[in-house]
């Protein structure tokens, strides 16, 4: 690469003069659109009362307990939470032992150092032994600007290929609120991607209650399925309304389990309306993620619909505002609407 290419490249983008400005904290602000309603801390006080019920919950963290929403436990009971330090191997391996003597571990970290640091760990010391350890992520995908050293974009890849690992998504607090005490009663070890701080509420407008290993219709639609998980559900959803004003018909399956996948509830609605265009949209890496998942599967069973992924690219990502990076990368609400009009034109 010549110098005078460099700096094409790195050139900065102009801001849109009709936007409001953004400051440095919308790097880390949350998902929730102006005007959206919010619950604080879903996952913390799910656990809470989740633990106010089975006395062997226990909760770590790896110095991340007021980002990870663990803090809200760590006062309730303080007792029962371990503060492991910077330390990702140590925490997964503490959650196993604690594990093996009978407790059930919910062990909090961000993304991308329970993905790429703690790997082995998590896959020696938890996984191989079907462990009852609850490994709850914060910033999966792209849900903070601080660029690649925080951003686990390929979270769902890595962890995909891990035996007797059992997979979450949530969309919304709802999700959350719903998913802890399920992934509880699952016998085996979790992962499962957090929103955290002030988490939209969205599927309670879609008579929706989570249940582990099932995708679920909130809408209807004869010109396109979106089958999406995490905050990628509220966007379609959003996109969907827009899109209907167009004369572009929607409907979107929420599929919050990604692995095991629930590859019924995939294949009768793609097969409810012949021909549909299927967009699968995830806050992940186009590789190894729920697109590949769901390709997979309706190829297995004889499936070959018009098929498109909106996702992360394979790639590093850049650093900056949240908005601006999701409208960047196609994953914003009006990057939907764009990509799904010129695919049904």
């Amino acid at each position: 690469m010549t110098m005078t290419d460099a700096r094409r490249k790195f050139t900065p983008r102009l801001a849109d003069p009709n936007k409001p400005r953004l400051t440095t904290s919308a790097m880390i602000a949350s998902i929730a659109g102006e005007g959206q309603r919010t619950k604080p801390a879903p996952f913390g006080h799910a656990l809470v009362k989740l633990a106010q019920e089975r006395p062997e919950v226990v909760g770590l963290t790896a110095d991340l307990g007021k980002y990870t929403d663990m803090h809200v436990f760590s006062k309730a009971m303080p007792d029962r939470f371990y503060q492991m330090g910077m330390a990702e191997q140590l925490l997964m391996s503490a959650a196993a032992g604690l594990a093996r003597e009978g407790f059930m571990p919910f062990a909090t970290t961000y993304a991308v150092f329970a993905a790429r640091r703690a790997y082995d760990f998590i896959c020696m010391a938890i996984a191989e032994e079907n462990l009852p350890v609850k490994i709850v992520c914060a910033l999966p995908g792209l849900t903070t600007g601080y660029g690649p050293s925080h951003q686990a974009t390929e979270d769902l890849a890595i962890f995909r290929g891990l035996p007797n690992l059992t997979i979450v998504d949530p969309c919304d607090a709802l999700d959350i609120e719903e998913a802890v005490p399920a992934i509880a009663d699952h016998p085996g070890p979790v992962y499962m991607r957090l929103l955290r701080g002030q988490v939209p509420l969205v599927l309670d407008e879609y008579d929706y209650r989570f249940e582990l290993g099932k995708a679920k219709i909130l809408r209807e639609g004869e010109d396109v399925l979106f089958i999406s998980a995490g905050l990628m559900t509220m966007r379609a959803l959003d996109a969907a309304k827009e899109l209907e004003k167009t004369g572009i018909n929607a409907a979107v399956l929420h599929s919050p389990t990604i692995k095991p996948l629930d590859e019924a509830s995939i294949l009768a609605a793609v097969r409810a309306v012949p021909g549909r265009l299927v967009v699968v949209a995830e806050n992940h890496t186009v590789i190894g993620g729920l697109g590949e998942a769901v390709a997979a599967c309706l190829l297995r069973n004889g499936e070959a619909p018009r098929f498109r992924q909106i996702a992360l690219p394979d790639a590093f990502l850049d650093a900056g505002a949240l908005p601006t990076l999701h409208d960047l990368y196609g994953i914003s609400t009006g990057g939907i609407i764009k990509s799904v009009t010129a695919w049904t034109s």
